[in-house]
């Protein structure tokens, strides 16, 4: 994979479970894909969210790539990619107005 496909939102939250919660009891058809204390992955819609804490990630879009174009565009912008517990691999680049967003590749055993 080599063109950048969109991924997912990540919103910071203070309190995981009260966010993934909030979302399953307001919108149908909520998939809880993964949670834990420290983020959440949800799909609804057709739509991946992720709930972070903020001190663990900032708020973000995240943008798929595969593994030769995330070594490729972490040279370009001299970003450290960081492995991650699923075995996903990402940089943050901080656009302007201070957002952020993600360029991620993702183990075949990873979340998709």
């Amino acid at each position: 994979m080599s063109e950048l496909q969109f991924h997912h939102i990540a919103l910071e939250v203070p309190h995981i479970a009260e966010a993934v919660e909030w979302y399953k009891n307001t919108l149908p058809n909520v998939q809880v894909l993964y949670q834990d204390e420290t983020w959440a992955f949800i799909e609804v819609g057709g739509v991946k969210i992720a709930f972070v804490l903020p001190s663990q990630h900032p708020s973000h879009i995240a943008w798929r790539v595969g593994d030769a174009e995330l070594e490729r565009l972490a040279k370009q912008f001299g970003a450290t990619i960081k492995t991650h517990r699923d075995r996903s691999r990402s940089f943050y680049l901080k656009a302007p107005g201070g957002f952020h967003i993600e360029i991620i590749s993702l183990d075949e055993s990873s979340l998709k």
